[in-house]
């Protein structure tokens, strides 16, 4: 497997959907076609929110690249949101797991992500790994860096 590819990342009840496309593709453009113009990203590996689709995308294209493997596995749904549960390694060896929280507008655009990964040791490489990885695109004070 490539880094830019990834196997079908669906299984259980879990719906494809724009938001698992752009991951399985791991593509700034599939990203851009789910969010809307003002989506707010919080995650447990940022720092601080990161705000606007310009960002966001360029967030997520970048973290996409850095799974070997990811795999949503199960879905809920209510009105105007979505919970996903992920599970996934990295190139670098990392085993996350953890949840995903899209809220959707009457449009079909997510207008806020909440990505929550397990277990910390693994959040914390991970988010230093992605800071170092959006150097010079997104600010790093958005990542936690690791002690020398």
């Amino acid at each position: 497997m490539t880094k830019n590819t990834m196997t079908k990342n669906v299984a259980g009840n879990v719906d494809e959907q724009l938001w698992t496309d752009a991951f399985e593709k791991r593509s700034r453009e599939g990203f851009e076609a789910a969010l809307a113009p003002d989506v707010v990203l919080n995650a447990s590996c940022l720092v601080k929110p990161i705000i606007g689709r310009d960002l966001v995308k360029v967030c997520m294209q970048t973290a996409s690249t850095m799974y070997e493997h990811l795999t949503f596995f199960a879905q809920a749904k209510s009105e105007g949101r979505t919970w996903l549960e992920w599970k996934a390694r990295t190139f670098s060896g990392l085993e996350l797991a953890g949840v995903t929280v899209l809220e959707i507008n009457a449009a079909g655009q997510i207008t806020s992500i909440g990505i929550h990964h397990r277990p910390l040791e693994g959040l914390l490489k991970f988010s230093a790994e992605l800071g170092r990885k959006a150097e010079g695109k997104i600010d790093a004070s958005h990542f936690y860096q690791l002690p020398e």
